[in-house]
């Protein structure tokens, strides 16, 4: 057997495209639009080639070629999309491939073989699927909390899961630090509730205004837009020509196509608005109340757990329980984050366990100062 640095590689590849194999057949089948499915099939297709390009070179090596099974991060991926759609995962397999997408630069085995064109072109294909895939999972509820996450990455899935992290991590705070100002169990738990409530409605509140706002913002767009299109028709029209000729089409096709939209004033709006403007008239960002009911429920839902253990009448043992249940679940978080950075789930919900800890810590600590001040 050749050496074993080498053979890790190998398999480190070969895992890599079983990976986005799984992922863009996932994709393609959740896909509702064919030529959109095609492409995503077509990109499952050479991934597939990749992979045998490294069971080949595995044998060679003398290496045992294992089943062809997805890594657990490539199976949630895979179900998250055929569950929500292929929006809700998209921006993270293509942030993914973009990072990959020279993997194979350094890599002898691959010189001459076009495989390092073609990760090249997926990361290109996919980033302009991201650029045009529309705002939010139309009717997904997790969809409207893209927004208050929107910054870290553009998909629900992430802004859910930070969403129960928020609530888990200030509501932990907030009891130990009440705990440590030795309150009794019943206090801390009305505490505790009064935080749940306070910083879910705080949530809800923030993410109804902010979709309301993007909606009026939108509105008020497509209105000037509407009287820009009754003043000057053919001007807007040529501007939609320019558009439809940076999109590749030919200036012969290019008018033919703004001739016959310009027929109807409720297309050509609708044309101008998702072309010039970027937004989706039949959208408009989303109902507001669904976006704040899921952000009240996903933060009450990560508040919950650390006030749970204060039901239990002994001081002492609700506060370890407490703890313990709130270490659970913020490791677990950060292995889930870990869907979205590729990180080692060890590292990822490691590093969330620590810093949930310490500022519990820190608010315990700063608690029982004060109590011992009053007292």
């Amino acid at each position: 057997m050749r050496d074993t640095t080498e053979v890790k590689r190998f398999l480190e590849n070969w895992q890599d495209e079983v990976d986005s194999a799984a992922e863009y057949r996932a994709l393609a089948a959740a896909e509702p639009e064919p030529k959109v499915a095609q492409v995503y099939s077509n990109l499952a297709r050479m991934e597939e080639a990749h992979i045998a390009f490294w069971e080949d070179r595995l044998r060679r090596a003398g290496a045992t070629v294992h089943e062809r099974l997805p890594s657990w991060r490539s199976r949630v991926l895979s179900w998250v999309a055929r569950r929500f759609g292929p929006e809700a995962v998209l921006s993270t397999i293509a942030a993914k491939e973009t990072a990959d997408r020279n993997g194979y630069a350094g890599q002898a085995e691959t010189h001459g073989t076009g495989m390092n064109a073609q990760e090249r072109w997926h990361a290109l294909v996919l980033g302009k699927l991201v650029e045009t895939q529309p705002r939010g999972l139309s009717g997904s509820f997790l969809s409207r909390l893209e927004g208050r996450h929107r910054a870290v990455g553009g998909n629900a899935l992430r802004a859910a899961v930070l969403g129960a992290n928020d609530g888990l991590c200030s509501n932990l705070s907030l009891v130990m630090g009440v705990a440590g100002a030795s309150i009794n169990p019943h206090g801390i738990l009305m505490t505790g509730v009064a935080g749940l409530l306070a910083g879910a409605c705080s949530m809800a509140l923030g993410e109804w205004v902010s979709v309301t706002s993007s909606r009026e913002l939108a509105e008020r767009e497509i209105r000037i837009e509407s009287s820009e299109l009754a003043e000057d028709p053919a001007g807007e029209g040529e501007e939609l020509q320019l558009i439809y000729e940076a999109k590749g089409l030919s200036s012969k096709d290019a008018r033919r196509v703004v001739e016959q939209v310009l027929k109807d004033k409720e297309a050509t709006l609708d044309a101008l608005a998702r072309e010039e403007l970027g937004i989706d008239p039949t959208e408009l960002g989303g109902s507001a109340g669904e976006a704040a009911l899921a952000s009240f429920l996903l933060f009450s839902l990560g508040a919950t757990i650390p006030i749970l253990p204060f039901f239990l009448p002994k001081y002492g043992i609700a506060v370890l329980s407490s703890l313990l249940v709130s270490s659970v679940a913020l490791f677990a978080i950060g292995a889930a984050i870990t869907i979205f950075t590729g990180v080692a789930v060890w590292r990822s919900g490691g590093r969330q366990l620590l810093l949930g800890l310490a500022a519990a810590g820190l608010t315990f600590i700063i608690g029982h100062l004060i109590g011992v001040t009053l007292a």
